[in-house]
Formats: C-alpha cells, sequence, structure tokens
C-alpha cells in the first residue's frame, strides 16, 4: 500500500473541505492507533482495562474524595449511560468502590481500591513513557500549537447550531 497518501504534504490538502479525505480522517488515525499500543502495552503488562476504563479509573484517582459518577461524566465527555457501564465493569473488577455521598442519597461517590491504586501505580508510568513516545520529534511549539487547534476545533463543534 502506497503511504505518501496519507502523509500531509501541505496544509491547503487538509484545508480543502471538498476532499474526502477530511482532517477527522488524521484525527481517527492517530487516535485508532494510540488505542493500539496502549492496548498491547497493557496486555505486556497483565492490564486488563479498556481505555475507557484505564480514564475513568485515572479520572476517579485523580479526584480523589471528591469524586462523583456525574463529575465523571462531566470530565471525560462521555454519556450517563456509558460512564455507568464502565464504571459498573470497574466496581465489578473490584478497582472502584461506588456508595452514596453523606447527606446526598442522589450521587455516588467513587473511590479506588487498594488493587485500582496498584493498577494506577502500575499504568501512570507506563502512561507518561507512552505520551513520550508520542511526541518525540515534535517541539514543545508544535506540541502546544497541535493541541491549540485541537481546543479550537472543538470549541468551534460545540458553538456548532445545525441549520433551521
Amino acid at each position: 500500500m502506497n503511504t505518501d497518501f496519507f502523509k500531509i504534504k501541505n496544509l491547503s490538502y487538509l484545508c480543502n473541505m471538498k476532499n474526502p479525505t477530511g482532517y477527522g480522517f488524521f484525527i481517527d488515525k492517530t487516535l485508532k492507533k494510540l488505542q493500539t499500543v496502549y492496548l498491547q502495552v497493557f496486555k505486556e503488562h497483565g492490564i486488563d482495562l479498556t481505555i475507557e476504563q484505564w480514564a475513568i479509573l485515572h479520572r476517579i484517582y485523580l479526584l480523589g474524595d471528591e469524586a462523583s459518577q456525574n463529575q465523571i461524566t462531566k470530565t471525560n465527555y462521555r454519556n450517563r449511560a456509558t460512564t455507568s457501564r464502565v464504571i459498573s465493569k470497574l466496581v465489578d473488577k473490584k478497582l472502584v468502590l461506588k456508595e452514596r455521598f453523606q447527606g446526598d442519597s442522589k450521587q455516588f461517590k467513587l473511590k479506588v481500591t487498594k488493587t485500582g491504586l496498584a493498577i494506577v501505580n502500575t499504568v501512570e508510568p507506563l502512561m507518561y513513557r507512552l505520551r513520550e513516545v508520542g511526541i518525540s520529534k515534535i517541539s514543545k511549539t508544535e506540541f502546544d500549537t497541535f493541541l491549540s487547534v485541537l481546543d479550537q476545533i472543538w470549541e468551534n463543534y460545540d458553538r456548532y447550531e445545525p441549520p433551521k
């Protein structure tokens, strides 16, 4: 297969909105590669998690005592049903405890268990090394620009309103 087609030769190529291979293709292609590598590393280290499960487990860990299912839904940009399903899997795997907040019978408090913490402690250094792989040969300025562009694309779509 000729991979030259997939290499970005100039920005005007991507800006041509009539081109069927728009920037979404490149974002999706990169995300799929990233996920494949992460899952391969998880498997090599005996970590039985999906990318989604890892993202939510890590977010619960970062939020600490204030972690709630509602916060996880908002901060991981997943819908309530998906978040609930992933959290249930983490509870089933005994990586997370799910209980009610004191004085608030509507919200679930989430807490990483000792087993979950052991996984976080194993995966975090792997994650940081994989991030380094991803940004190798990319300057800080280029990476900052990349993040800025992604944020702007997100903002553009967040403000999008379909024609009436």
